[in-house]
Order: C-alpha cells, then sequence, then structure tokens
C-alpha cells in the first residue's frame, strides 16, 4: 500500500474506479503473474475494509482487475548437460561434508526427488538387497523407486564411514556438532545453491532443489523416456503435469510443428 497510497491520495473519500484502477495496473506493470496475484489479492481486501468503515464508497473491489495465470504455462526451467557435468564435479572433494552434499546432488538428478524427500530419508528407507528406495508420495501414498548403482553406492559409503555415529533416525545430518537432522528441505536446496555458486553457473532459472528435480525430468525425457514413466518417478499428482517437460523436447516438436500461414516451406 505505501506504493499506492501516493498515488491515490490521502482522503480515500476521493477515491473513485477509474483512480483506483489505473493506479493498480501501473503498479502490475511487468511484474511476474504470481507477485501479481499476491499484490492485487491485498489489495482486494483494503477497499473492503475502508467501504466497512465508511472511508470510501463501497463497490471499489470490484474494479480490480483480475490476474490471468494459465496452469503450466512456462517452459521448464533446467541446467544442460554441461552444467549438470560441472556441477557433480563440484561435490568431489574428500571430507564427510562434501560426500553427503555429493550423495545428495546423486539422489536429486538421479531420481528428480523433492528436497523434502531428502530431508526426510531414513535408513531404513533403503532396501540394500532389492537396490530400492521407498519414497513418501504424494496423497499419503508411498512408492518403491529404483535405487541407481553409483547413487546407492555413494549412499552406503556415506552412512559406513562418514556420517556421525548418533542415534538420529535420517540418513543425511549436519556435518557439525551439534549433530542433528537436516531441519527440512530448505537445507538441501542450500546445498545445491552453494554448488551451482562454486561451478560460477551464473542466475540459474531457480536455485534450489527443483531446479535439479526439472533437469532430471529433461534428462529422463531426452533419453528417450515417455511423459508416462517420468509422471511415475516424480509421483505428479495429476499425471498430465508430466506433459509440463515435453515443452523442453525441442528436436521432436520441430518436427510436428505446423508451418505459420503463409510461410514458404524452407524458410
Amino acid at each position: 500500500m505505501k506504493l499506492m497510497l501516493p498515488a491515490l491520495g490521502t482522503d480515500a473519500s476521493e477515491y473513485a474506479a477509474t483512480t483506483v484502477r489505473t493506479v493498480i495496473l501501473d503498479q502490475i506493470r511487468g511484474s511476474r503473474p504470481a507477485h501479481a496475484k499476491t499484490f492485487v489479492g491485498a489489495l482486494r481486501i483494503y477497499p473492503r475494509f475502508l467501504a466497512t468503515a465508511g472511508a470510501c464508497q463501497p463497490g471499489l473491489h470490484q474494479v480490480v482487475p483480475t490476474i490471468a495465470e494459465w496452469r503450466l504455462s512456462s517452459l521448464p526451467r533446467y541446467l544442460d548437460s554441461t552444467q549438470v557435468t560441472r556441477l557433480n564435479e563440484a561435490c568431489r572433494k574428500n571430507g564427510p561434508l562434501a560426500l553427503r552434499d555429493r550423495d545428495i546432488m546423486l539422489l536429486l538428478l538421479r531420481l528428480g526427488l523433492c528436497a523434502g524427500d531428502i530431508a526426510d530419508m531414513r535408513p531404513a528407507d533403503i532396501d540394500w538387497q532389492e537396490a530400492t528406495l521407498l519414497v513418501p508420495g504424494k496423497g499419503r501414498r508411498d512408492v518403491l523407486m529404483p535405487l541407481p548403482q553409483d547413487a546407492g553406492d555413494a549412499v552406503l559409503h556415506y552412512l559406513q564411514d562418514e556420517r556421525p555415529a548418533v542415534m538420529i533416525d535420517r540418513v543425511f545430518l549436519c556435518a557439525k556438532a551439534p549433530f542433528r537432522a537436516l531441519r527440512s528441505g530448505g537445507a538441501v536446496s542450500d546445498v545445491v545453491r552453494l554448488a551451482l555458486r562454486k561451478v560460477g553457473i551464473e542466475n540459474p532459472p531457480p536455485r534450489g532443489a527443483n531446479l535439479i528435480r526439472h533437469t532430471a525430468a529433461t534428462s529422463m525425457l531426452r533419453a528417450g523416456a515417455t511423459l508416462d514413466e517420468i509422471g511415475t518417478c516424480l509421483r505428479h499428482q495429476p499425471p498430465d503435469t508430466a506433459a509440463h517437460y515435453g515443452k523442453a523436447d525441442v528436436a521432436t516438436l520441430q518436427h510436428i510443428a505446423q508451418p505459420w500461414p503463409g510461410q514458404q516451406e524452407g524458410r
């Protein structure tokens, strides 16, 4: 409201529908849809409050515009193969902290896990005989996922040789005393942010664990996985969420894209 009050004026009784709408549109011009929706939602409440208090004419909240934001309308945000290689190299140093971070990165890249999946992972979730990992699915449905050889070997090495010997029912712990479980998925995203900084990846699309999750999905698509398989691996609800990653398969899209009306073939 601090941005709008100078333009609207201090006398709420003088507020008019045209003025309110113009000022709001000026404030959100150029903003991202998510930010604009939050801004407009708060401002829709303000004239209602003023009208209830008798400070302005009623009904002004109805002139506040609605922000259009279509589900899955944006392009998926991911790292390319060169950046993924650099990210892996950043986690190959010795020591418990480096090994822990490398394990986290491998699990994110190989299985497309969420940050919270990593933070909440328990030793009992891993079946070493069957090479599977039990991951809580959305809608309270647990999912058994295959544990890749390299990620499994790295996690086993961490558990046997580098993890602090404390009775905490989590796989990944803080590297410095007092030892404790990672506080939340935010700590896992911090691992990703630090690795991005180490390898000098400038202005990544997002900076947290979701970037690696999107990268894993895009890599699976380019390796020949179907959208259904990707949706199953990422545990998407609803299933059509995986179709979002189809936008990243530019080579296939070029084969099925229709020419623009009036455009000559070959141009």
